[in-house]
């Protein structure tokens, strides 16, 4: 079971946003505040990254740089120049809406970048990626495999068609992955504080692998620990220590993580999907639901149904 390929499945990008933004000479773009995180990645020229209160970073041919929700940022094409007249910002409304080229600058254009929106799912709670909170910056040079990504993304952004939405999820994802390999890379001996540190410890990554390989299963402290071949004491104490939580809680959230999405993207009865995340009766899933949600699966279901919030294009 690779449980980072599990969780990603469950809990990827959706809904991505993209457009191709070609500028020269001066230019500068002004990002507001998103609900979903931004993914910038320049495929050809320099592009310049300005946070708030940070310095300003040079992002350039090849690589690609991932900003946590709610980030407001500008990207420019020098270090000091931030700024974006009504029209632009109009433009790129418009761009993120419809997928078309946007234009910017006083010049013919030496720089491409891709600029991303997207969210994860929203019915999942499993913080995957807390980890890559602040801005991370990504070379091509630290994964050979980047550049190829771009190219792929590029072209499929070029030339929108049948798919397009589906096709830049996936690649989104693939792109987390390589976000990940890197930040694991560059913090080898963090084990604590986020789900990805916590795969750097060996007994809570086997004990995930067994969660996420086998949901269904009535798992308990106890019989993690015995598949994992420690104590019962020795895995709540990784388990708290990594993830801030019990082994029991985690099991539970994913749980709820997984028929929430169920609940939403099919028409499995309560009765199947309570069985497939582990539940003896429907009763003991549909109160262990209450607790999660603050409602019953079925009014859950029903809820967002009439929210428009069904089958997420381009989900697993």
């Amino acid at each position: 079971m690779d449980v980072l390929a599990e969780a990603l499945r469950v809990s990827g990008a959706r809904g991505a946003l993209g457009v191709v933004l070609k500028a020269g000479g001066t230019w500068g773009l002004w990002l507001e505040p998103y609900p979903g995180a931004a993914l910038h990645v320049v495929s050809r020229g320099t592009m310049w990254l300005h946070v708030p209160g940070g310095k300003p970073l040079e992002v350039r041919a090849g690589d690609a740089v991932l900003l946590s929700p709610g980030t407001a940022h500008g990207i420019a094409g020098g270090p000091s120049s931030t700024t974006m007249s009504a029209c632009d910002r109009q433009a790129t409304d418009q761009a993120l809406t419809d997928g078309s080229a946007l234009h910017l600058g006083s010049a013919p254009a030496e720089t491409e970048v891709l600029v991303l929106r997207y969210a994860q799912d929203p019915e999942v709670s499993t913080p995957v990626l807390t980890s890559l909170a602040r801005p991370m910056h990504v070379t091509s040079r630290e994964n050979a495999q980047l550049r190829k990504t771009v190219e792929l993304l590029t072209a499929e952004l070029a030339q929108p068609q049948i798919g397009t939405t589906a096709a830049v999820n996936s690649i989104v994802d693939l792109l987390l992955i390589q976000f990940v390999r890197v930040w694991l890379a560059r913090h080898p001996e963090e084990r604590s504080g986020s789900w990805l540190g916590a795969m750097r410890d060996p007994v809570v990554r086997d004990a995930l692998e067994c969660v996420h390989a086998r949901p269904e299963h009535p798992w308990t402290t106890e019989s993690l620990a015995a598949a994992t071949a420690v104590s019962r004491t020795t895995l709540s104490r990784r388990f708290r220590s990594a993830l801030g939580q019990t082994p029991g809680a985690y099991v539970t959230q994913w749980r709820m993580d997984l028929a929430s999405v169920r609940l939403r993207d099919t028409d499995e009865p309560v009765e199947s999907i309570s069985g497939a995340v582990g539940y003896a009766s429907p009763h003991a899933f549909s109160r262990a639901f209450r607790r999660a949600r603050g409602m019953p699966p079925g009014e859950y279901r029903s809820r967002l149904r009439s929210d428009g919030r069904q089958a997420i294009p381009g989900g697993s």
